[in-house]
């Protein structure tokens, strides 16, 4: 087993720089993270909706975490987390909406679709390069049939 030593803690007061600085880090991650804003039950499914207005419908038969469920307990559940999970006080159950969808496999091979896609679509600075010294040199070479 690996030992790691901790190492003393420097406290240093807190200033305004690093208070903005933190608000700042916040308001990016807020941004940049799933923001679910309402959940609602209907038809044995639970539907999620997120701040741009998009949503998700996700049967509450493929989450063990719900089993004992009433509609009365469906109808109590909260967003929290800053809208990252599903929460239910009177069961103490907090849930990760990520996670949930994450467990869907239909969904995840759609998201993979989507990022795949978003990422084949952008350029890095080392590509763009790439690809003008192959056009200073003719583009690319053209296929030639070879027969055996």
């Amino acid at each position: 087993m690996k030992v790691i030593k901790a190492k003393p803690s420097v406290h240093r007061p807190l200033t305004e720089e690093m208070l903005d600085a933190a608000i700042t880090l916040g308001e990016v991650r807020q941004a940049n993270s799933l923001q679910a804003v309402s959940v609602s039950f209907e038809e044995s499914s639970l539907v999620i909706r997120f701040e741009d207005g998009s949503g998700v419908l996700l049967p509450v038969k493929l989450y063990p975490e719900f089993a004992g469920f009433e509609a009365a307990d469906y109808a109590s559940l909260t967003i929290g987390f800053a809208g990252t999970a599903l929460c239910h006080e009177g069961k103490d159950l907090d849930i990760s909406i990520a996670g949930m969808i994450s467990a869907s496999p239909p969904l995840m091979r759609m998201a993979a679709s989507v990022v795949a896609s978003r990422n084949g679509r952008q350029s890095s600075a080392a590509k763009s390069a790439a690809a003008r010294a192959n056009g200073k040199k003719g583009g690319r070479p053209r296929k030639t049939d070879i027969a055996p």
